[in-house]
This record gives structure tokens, C-alpha cells and sequence, in this order.
């Protein structure tokens, strides 16, 4: 996994940086497989505790919240909604949708700041 520093001089929740976390995540462990029943909580469980684990390397001062989901591809589709209220001069989220030929995999991160 590429290393992440911290932007400290950046105001507000940076989608960008976290997309590119969560998705390298993502990759790091469904990347190659195929969709497994008896992998799926295994597999979950790694996406969140991984992409929390170098949100909260940045050292930034939010308290975060990542959800996902991991589904068998299937020609019903895949729908998620999410909604929300916030200071949006602070606090943000971003979403990362990755699919690869056997599932589908839907990670939200929402960051609150933290006021000290």
C-alpha cells in the first residue's frame, strides 16, 4: 500500500485522498478473486479495518465511519442510498464503487470533525 501523509494546511475532508485509500484497499483485497460466499465476511471485514486503519494514519482530527457492502454480481443490479446532516465546510464523505466479472463492492466513508 502506498503511504499517505497528512495535508495539514488543507481545510475540510479531502474525497479525493480518502477515494484513493479506500480504493487501494479495495483492490489490495478483492483484487483477483472471485465472488466466495464463505470469504465474504472475511473480505468485508478487511476492507473496512484496512481503509479505517490509514484513514486514521493522516492524522487528521475526524472520527470516521466506513460502510460497505459486497454483493454476487446479478442482473438485478445494485442500489444504495445514503443521506445526511453537516457542517459541509468540515465534514464529508466519499463513496467507492468497484466491480470486477463475479461481484460488486460499494465502500462510503463519512468523516465528522472533530472540534477541539
Amino acid at each position: 500500500m502506498k503511504e499517505y501523509h497528512c495535508h495539514c494546511d488543507e481545510v475540510g475532508f479531502n474525497a479525493d485522498e480518502a477515494h484513493n485509500i479506500v480504493k487501494e484497499c479495495v483492490d489490495g483485497v478483492l483484487g483477483g478473486e472471485d465472488c466466495n460466499q464463505n470469504n465474504i465476511n472475511q473480505w468485508t471485514a478487511g476492507i473496512v479495518e484496512e481503509s479505517l486503519t490509514y484513514l486514521v494514519k493522516l492524522g487528521k482530527a475526524y472520527k470516521y465511519i466506513v460502510t460497505r457492502a459486497v454483493i454476487q454480481r446479478s442482473v438485478y443490479g445494485f442500489h444504495t442510498a445514503n443521506s445526511w446532516f453537516w457542517d459541509t465546510t468540515s465534514d464529508g464523505t466519499c463513496t467507492v464503487r468497484w466491480e470486477n466479472r463475479t461481484m460488486n463492492c460499494i465502500v462510503n466513508v463519512f468523516a465528522v470533525a472533530v472540534v477541539l
